[in-house]
């Protein structure tokens, strides 16, 4: 074993060995992969082996097909098969509501590239015989599943890195990773120390053990999973002689269990409710290739259903029941990435799906460390992704609540209450004394909108208008009219200061930074021009002579931008930052008289002349040191007024006695959404997101190409020059019962004319960068392909897809935010657009101006 390498991967599964593929075909050749014991001696070797690239997150479902495009490219470059059965499957719904989620799959699928396609339950019969299609409503097909041999793929990885340079030592555990002051890590192994640039965590079953040695607690846990194989039957066996296929996988979510053929028999697993952690504190290491004992009568009641949703299985003798660990993330997805607050420490863990994720996660993070980004938007598998708050208590709870849901429907109303509450501000109890349904955000508990009195304070899930639409209206336009006020704890809040801090935060914004006392909007882009942050900056007077600001963003990225920050803070000490969280929380009011309100709360002039509109102001409020904006969300009239935890209640009670006479209203987050889609403002992570330019993404004003040179710059000047290729617009859209939810393909009448409307959004199935770290966009096959099935309909075709919306209740208009071709975006012709709502093409239009105040008078009054 040689003493250093520029990176050590730890753990030989199925990830751990595509990492080591990935980072040597990009280059790394010094690089070695350490395993404890052999190769897939965790997870990988009892895996059922099943891949598909359908995922509930379009970024993820494209790294899933890059991952069952790799297969062949592996197993020529190693010589080892993956033992490839490529079946397809066939995905069953027994409810209309289950039915509505498979057209929603369906839909995202058309811009993806995917060739998904709604068949009946009898067609699915055909396919699959054993089944009683009575049981069902409908189904849909997706060509591109299967299943394969789980060390034979392991092997095929490893065996393509040690060709391309890669070295690989078993037999080896990791005891210990220790860094030096220069940032080297030492991974002291019972073989010997190795001396190494970067440590990659793939430990699988033991990721959680690793982190700990560098004082991190993942969110993983291990669960045990089931599944069983059954003796020959004569009825799979006439089947595959009779028609010379295989038959097909499919997945029962009311039976939450999937199956496949095994040999001349059927595999059959299960995500059953009465779920069971494995080792929840702490993995043995001397755990290897057992198998854990098996209970069938806690996966009865799944089989109960399976038998009789597929009578055919019911008389198999089962052969064998294999009972494993898997290790999950909290929602399902898996940790990837750099570690905030570590130097070169990476993780690729908790990848469950691994025959469907691991080729994708590999690509990712080998794009990530080689070139310094992933190459795609991969925010659903950031390991930044979790707060503080992901404790080892709270994982067990959330784990097991993703586990028992794997296969139920997640409706876009729906808050899942395991683990809550977990973080509450001191108006939590207030809130709920007002009938507030809460809402979980990065963690914690946040009013999303308020019951009638005496009605119960819960949401009824549907993928259609709830029932909090009612009330959602009556706060839009009680506020819109008068005045509102909300809690907005939620932000993320930051305070960067010190005598490097305005150069510091020039570098990295594409905005001018303000004057003392003044706020500004801003992007901040990556080297590559793509959108990774968008925040609210004010400059507050100086403390000790030197320069302070006041950030504010999204909290749910406070992890992913303080990763961002620390990269890039000089090493002079010249700039400090220091993130809130809940230590400071927030009201905002907002509406024609929040003036009025405000000024029987503080003591100072705050006229329009004297507190202008993006100003920025610390005064006192009902007698509450504050800090105050005048600016919201709503796009009106209004404050946000932060304070310390210690002086909400006394703000909010001043607030509510002062708005007696002004017919204040509380309202939630789901009524801010609402107003934010009347002014065509955008939402990070939603119409914001590093796969696009700040041009693309419409934020033309904010970006000050000639005001320094800060990061991004050189690859947004030339996105302005040569023009976007895309652009964010926002609908206006002739719904029904339904708004759009994100995701929906939208759809333009545009003949044979081509506007590159197939490129997928999402660079689906094609890595970003390419040997010499040069950007790739298009142009691999798949992403050029232009004949795929549900992309065109006759003049019709898919030429984008919605990131957010909903119902916009002052203008009283169904609206929705997405991407289209620049050639397009500013076509407000009608009969041009419709947007697919739950299987249903809905005429739309664009708006390019925004339906409320679109002079912008009302916030600046």
């Amino acid at each position: 074993m040689k003493s250093h390498a520029k990176a050590v991967v730890i753990g030989g599964g199925v990830v751990g060995c595509s990492v080591l593929y990935h980072l040597a075909k990009a280059g790394w050749t010094d690089i070695m992969l350490i395993e404890r014991s052999e190769l897939t001696s965790g997870s990988s070797w009892h895996a059922a082996g099943g891949f598909h690239t359908l995922n509930g997150d379009p970024n993820v479902a494209k790294l899933q097909a890059y991952t069952v495009q790799l297969y062949k490219e592996i197993e020529e470059i190693s010589g080892q098969s993956c033992s490839l059965h490529l079946t397809g499957g066939v995905m069953m719904a027994d409810t209309p509501e289950r039915m509505d989620f498979l057209r929603l799959a369906h839909a995202k699928g058309r811009y993806l590239g995917m060739d998904t396609e709604l068949i009946t339950p009898s067609e699915a019969k055909a396919m699959f015989p054993l089944m009683d299609e009575t049981n069902f409503v409908g189904a849909m097909w997706d060509p591109v599943e299967g299943h394969l041999d789980p060390s034979g793929t392991t092997h095929a990885y490893a065996k393509a890195a040690r060709k391309l340079g890669a070295e690989i030592v078993l037999r080896n555990r990791v005891v210990e990773l220790t860094q030096e002051v220069d940032g080297t890590w030492n991974v002291v192994t019972e073989q010997g120390t190795v001396k190494a640039e970067h440590v990659v965590n793939c430990g699988g079953l033991w990721a959680r053990e690793i982190g700990r040695m560098v004082g991190v607690e993942l969110p993983v846990l291990a669960m045990e999973h089931m599944y069983l194989l059954t003796e020959p039957m004569p009825e799979v066996e006439e089947f595959n002689k009779s028609t010379g296929r295989e038959m097909i996988g499919v997945l029962d979510f009311k039976g939450e269990i999937y199956t496949r053929q095994e040999r001349n028999g059927i595999l059959l697993g299960t995500y059953e409710k009465a779920c069971k952690p494995w080792s929840p504190v702490n993995t043995p290491w001397d755990f290897g290739h057992e198998l854990l004992q098996p209970d069938i009568d806690r996966i009865a009641p799944s089989l109960e259903i399976g038998f009789k949703h597929f009578p055919g299985i019911e008389k198999a003798g089962i052969k064998q029941i294999i009972n494993g660990p898997f290790t999950f993330a909290l929602d399902g997805n898996p940790l990837v990435g750099p570690v905030q607050g570590l130097t070169n420490f990476w993780c690729a863990c908790a990848v469950m799906a691994g025959f469907s994720q691991g080729g994708g996660v590999g690509l990712a993070l080998s794009n990530w460390m080689v070139h310094g980004d992933p190459g795609f938007d991969v925010w659903g598998m950031d390991v930044a992704r979790f707060g503080e708050w992901a404790t080892l208590r709270y994982t067990n709870a959330k784990v097991r609540e993703n586990y028992s849901r794997r296969f139920s429907i997640r409706f876009p109303n729906e808050e899942l209450p395991a683990a809550r509450p977990a973080q509450t501000t001191p108006l939590y109890d207030t809130m709920l004394a007002n009938n507030a349904v809460m809402g979980d955000s990065w963690g914690l508990e946040t009013p999303l909108w308020f019951a009638p009195k005496g009605s119960e304070p819960k949401d009824i899930v549907s993928f259609h208008r709830s029932n909090d639409f009612g009330p959602i209206g009556e706060e839009v336009r009680a506020t819109r009219e008068r005045v509102g006020v909300t809690e907005i704890a939620n932000f993320a809040k930051y305070e960067v200061s010190g005598p490097g801090a305005e150069d510091f935060l020039n570098r990295l914004m594409t905005n001018r930074m303000p004057k003392s006392g003044r706020i500004v909007l801003t992007p901040m882009l990556n080297e590559f021009g793509r959108l990774i942050g968008d925040f609210t900056i004010a400059k507050a007077g100086p403390r000790g002579g030197e320069d302070r600001f006041m950030i504010w963003g999204s909290s749910a990225a406070q992890k992913y931008h303080m990763r961002w920050f620390e990269k890039h803070l000089p090493k002079d000490g010249s700039v400090r930052i220091h993130r809130f969280d809940q230590t400071l929380v927030g009201l905002s009011i907002a509406g024609p008289k929040s003036r009025d309100l405000l000024q029987k709360l503080v003591d100072v002039d705050i006229s329009t002349k004297a507190f202008r509109f993006m100003d920025f102001r610390e005064m006192a409020v009902g007698g509450a040191p504050c800090m105050v904006n005048r600016i919201t969300y709503t796009g009106d009239l209004g404050y946000e007024i932060w304070m310390a935890p210690a002086y909400q209640r006394l703000v909010y009670k001043a607030i509510k006695e002062a708005g007696e006479e002004f017919g204040l209203v509380d309202f939630g987050m789901r009524a801010l959404l609402s107003m934010r889609l009347e002014k065509n403002f955008p939402t990070w992570f939603r119409e914001l997101r590093p796969i696009y330019g700040p041009f693309e993404g419409s934020m033309d004003r904010f970006i000050k190409l000639e005001k320094n040179d800060f990061i991004g710059r050189e690859a947004a000047a030339k996105e302005q020059a040569e023009g976007p290729k895309l652009r964010r617009v926002s609908f206006i859209v002739d719904a029904a019962d339904a708004d759009v939810m994100g995701d929906e393909p939208i759809w333009a009448k545009v003949g044979g004319k081509d506007y590159g409307t197939v490129e997928k959004p999402h660079g689906y199935g094609a890595p970003r960068f390419d040997a010499g770290g040069n950007e790739v966009r298009g142009s691999n096959a798949a992403e050029g392909a232009s004949a795929v099935r549900g992309i065109v309909d006759g003049d019709w075709r898919v030429v984008g897809w919605v990131t957010s919306g909903g119902y916009a209740h002052y203008v009283e208009k169904s609206m929705a935010q997405g991407y289209v071709p620049a050639a397009l975006a500013e076509n407000e012709s009608a009969g041009l657009f419709e947007v697919e709502i739950l299987g249903h093409r809905r005429p739309a239009r664009i708006n390019v101006e925004p339906p409320f105040d679109p002079s912008g008078e009302k916030m600046r009054t």
